[in-house]
């Protein structure tokens, strides 16, 4: 992982896939949204921003291993 997650988004993160966490507000489960449905150069873009929310949501999307990841860092949050 080349960024750091906080818990908090580690959080954030587990429950916009649904294995767990807590729900965020709004203005951060639109961003997720956006993060989901961009193309590359916006990802990048987001990514420039919120560095540590797109990594964690890269970390869930590619890794197998990833959400597993994220419990951990999210304090072993389970589904």
């Amino acid at each position: 992982m080349h960024q750091s997650i906080p818990s908090e988004t580690a959080h954030h993160v587990l429950w916009h896939y649904g294995q767990g966490g807590y729900e965020p507000g709004n203005f951060t489960k639109n961003i997720m949204r956006s993060i989901d449905s961009a193309d590359m150069v916006n990802t990048e873009l987001l990514r420039s921003i919120y560095p540590a929310l797109v990594a964690a949501m890269d970390l869930a999307g590619k890794d197998p291993a990833g959400v597993a990841k994220l419990r951990k860092i999210a304090g072993g949050v389970k589904a």
